[in-house]
């Protein structure tokens, strides 16, 4: 008997229904091989082609028993063989879902409802396909049978999308954002922390699809951690889980998100960073950290402002037509607050500053809010016309040309709670006026001609107000100066390069060293005049003052390159995830830092290779390169460096092997320059092998993967 393939299909498709049945019923009973595992996991290539061929399979199905293709043979052998072609791909597509479920991380009932609905889907439509020629199959079973499988196409996609991307993919762009929670109510972790779990993290980390036994949807399940451990160790983020996944290379398969998913900001990475810092407090507010704390910054951007701090006015807005005509290049108005009918003016540029800057804001006088007229030649005259800005409540007077008799036109001002006069020459008798003021809050008077027993009345008279003075060096109340200041940034140089050392500060003594060690106050060199750097050194400068506690140690590396090769090959191309610009990146003169991320790096995930070509014959007698070391990112340097020269390409020999052992697992993360010296010889030609580790140690959390080598300079010297 002659087997055609329609026969031998629907063979197959009435033996893979009965597969989907042993599987329902004996499913927990069994253990999926390895080698099915990856068949199962091809479930979510697989299926877009019967939701295809189903669809418009039942489109046609619909439309069988209409009066113009009833007799068309042509159309009813065409929807028999869409409609065998879809079911069966449906079939091994459940079939290949139900193994994948199998796996750990599959649960809940969103899984149920998609398992199913996509059972069910495929049981109907293959029971359409075999009562369909029968003859009291008729237009109303048809129309009827092919609704009914469409729904449950519909259902069966939407059960799946939730697994796959989460709760509200699809309206999500639609959806009006939840109102944020003001920063005086939030909780680090409820309204900082989670919701970034909940938008990176969640679609693979949830209740119904626990992805390496991980759910991150609430805080007891995130602290009982994953099947890989604890997700993150309280006050140690460097040895964190979840931080050396979020850094790890974007090809590597561990890494989180997986590629093709939202990648985290590096905004949301430091929080979370900071965090785990402080130690990963559950139950703690916002407003607890303290006001300058880093993690209380970068959180304030996320969250609504205060109730306390939404300021309400009683005027309206200007026209946008008048603002726009008093904006110019020295005049900048701007909204003070999205939506709000307050207005902020800065003035610049004293060279040309002329009184009428100010009256042409008369048209907005009452949208004014705030003024700063910093460092302007300003007369007592011109605070006539500001004492019109009714609504003034921050006005910026500082290094101005006033010396304090138009004080007074400022005391109708009843909004006004923030004014700065330092560097003026205002005195205490017109500084004292304004203490009458009942809502000013802030008012600074450094350096001015106001005496210290002076400003101590003031002090005494101003109840409420805060009177800024700035710092007064008097030898009793020491502060650590700041760092020393380099004249440049750059630390590359193929000559010389010349040094300037400065600090702010006058009377400072800045003491160096050249050699490494660190810098004090006696022995080490005193810097009066430039240096120049003629070699590669390592720079530490410290600043120094009596009645002041000395300043951190600034450290600046400086490398000689004097020659840079005319071409660069690369005989094994890097990956095409850390390429950097090319053969460029390697003597653009710039060193990379440890955010792999920025395109200033060349990164392979295995043996590196590449030719340096000089036009000329050079008398070359060291390489170094820079390389990353970034051990939970399996960033290392490479296990062997081999180094070949000569004048050709056809005439090269070793001329240096150097060899790594295998990084300690607390070993920091760092740059190193691998030096290569050999012979002096003439060379116009390079081979640069770099050789990495195969395996990662077992102490690794990626153990038995190939290690990474990052490389961003080669100086040649």
């Amino acid at each position: 008997m002659k087997i055609t393939f329609k026969g031998f299909t629907e063979h197959a498709l009435f033996a893979l229904n009965i597969f989907i049945i042993f599987l329902l019923i004996f499913g927990k009973q069994i253990s999926v091989p390895l080698w099915l595992q990856s068949f199962g996991r091809m479930h979510p290539m697989l299926l877009h082609f019967p939701i295809v061929l189903l669809l418009l399979a039942m489109l046609l199905e619909i439309f069988r028993y209409n009066k113009s293709y009833a007799t068309l043979t042509l159309y009813h052998k065409f929807t028999s063989g869409l409609l065998l072609s879809g079911i069966f791909l449906a079939t091994v597509t459940v079939i290949m879902g139900l193994l994948l479920s199998q796996e750990d991380g599959y649960s809940g009932s969103t899984l149920q409802w998609h398992k199913w609905t996509g059972v069910s889907l495929v049981f109907i439509s293959s029971f359409i396909y075999w009562i369909r020629e029968k003859s009291w199959y008729n237009s109303p079973l048809s129309k009827m049978f092919a609704v009914l499988t469409i729904i449950s196409l519909l259902l069966t996609g939407h059960y799946g999308a939730i697994l796959t991307h989460g709760e509200n993919f699809v309206l999500a762009p639609v959806t009006p954002a939840p109102e944020k929670v003001s920063i005086e109510k939030a909780m680090i972790y409820q309204d900082v922390i989670l919701p970034i779990f909940t938008a990176k993290c969640a679609s693979c980390h949830n209740m119904e699809k626990a992805k390496g036994s991980l759910n991150l949807t609430d805080a007891a399940s995130m602290l009982k951690g994953g099947k890989n451990g604890k997700l993150f160790v309280p006050g140690n983020p460097q040895i964190s889980l979840l931080l050396q996944r979020l850094h790890l290379p974007v090809e590597d398969e561990k890494r989180m998100p997986p590629k093709g998913k939202p990648e985290l900001t590096a905004t949301e990475i430091a929080v979370l960073t900071l965090w785990i810092k402080g130690n990963a407090q559950l139950d703690k507010k916002v407003i607890d950290l303290p006001q300058q704390d880093s993690l209380r910054i970068l959180a304030s951007t996320t969250l609504g402002p205060s109730p306390s701090m939404v300021q309400q006015y009683d005027f309206a807005a200007a026209s946008e037509a008048t603002v726009k005509k008093l904006n110019n290049d020295y005049r900048v108005i701007s909204i003070l607050d999205k939506g709000s009918p307050a207005l902020s003016v800065n003035i610049y540029n004293k060279t040309i500053y002329k009184p009428e800057a100010l009256k042409e804001l008369t048209e907005i006088k009452r949208q004014i809010v705030s003024l700063n007229l910093n460092g302007l030649p300003v007369q007592d005259e011109d605070l006539k016309t500001i004492s019109t800005f009714e609504n003034l409540r921050k006005l910026n007077l500082n290094f101005t040309a006033i010396k304090g008799d138009g004080l007074k036109h400022l005391l109708p001002l009843k909004q006004l709670n923030t004014l700065s006069l330092s560097g003026t020459a205002v005195n205490f008798n017109t500084v004292k006026q304004l203490l009458a003021m009942k809502n000013l809050k802030e008012l600074s008077l450094w350096r001015t001609d106001i005496k210290e027993n002076e400003i101590g009345q003031l002090k005494q008279l101003a109840k409420g107000i805060r009177i800024i003075t700035g710092f007064k060096d008097d030898g009793k109340s020491p502060i650590k100066l700041n760092q020393p200041h380099l004249s440049t940034t750059v630390s590359i140089f193929k000559n010389r390069i010349p040094l300037q050392i400065k600090h702010p500060i006058n009377g400072v003594e800045i003491r160096y060293t050249t050699d490494g060690t660190e810098p004090d106050s006696l022995k080490s060199p005193l810097y009066d005049k430039e240096i120049e750097i003629k070699e590669s050194i390592t720079l530490k400068t410290k600043a120094y003052k009596t009645g002041w506690y000395g300043s951190d140690v600034l450290t600046f590396n400086f490398y000689q390159s004097r020659y840079s090769p005319d071409s660069i090959a690369f005989i094994v191309a890097p990956s095409e995830k850390y390429k950097g610009d090319g053969p460029k990146t390697l003597t653009d003169l710039q060193l990379g830092s440890f955010d792999i991320q920025n395109g200033k790096w060349i990164g392979y995930n295995e043996n590196m290779a590449l030719m340096l070509f000089f036009k000329e014959q050079l008398p070359l007698k060291s390489i170094s390169i820079n390389m990353m070391k970034k051990i939970q990112t399996h960033i290392l340097p490479p296990q062997e460096l081999e180094v070949w020269g000569g004048t050709n390409e056809k005439n090269m020999r070793l001329l240096q092997r150097v060899k790594n052992p295998m990084p300690q697992k607390d070993e920091a993360d760092a740059f190193i320059k691998m030096e290569v010296k050999f012979k002096s010889q003439p060379i116009s030609c390079i081979k640069i092998v770099g050789k990495n580790f195969k395996k990662l140690p077992e102490w690794h959390a990626g153990k038995g993967q190939p290690a990474w080598i990052f490389m961003d300079e080669i100086l040649l010297n």
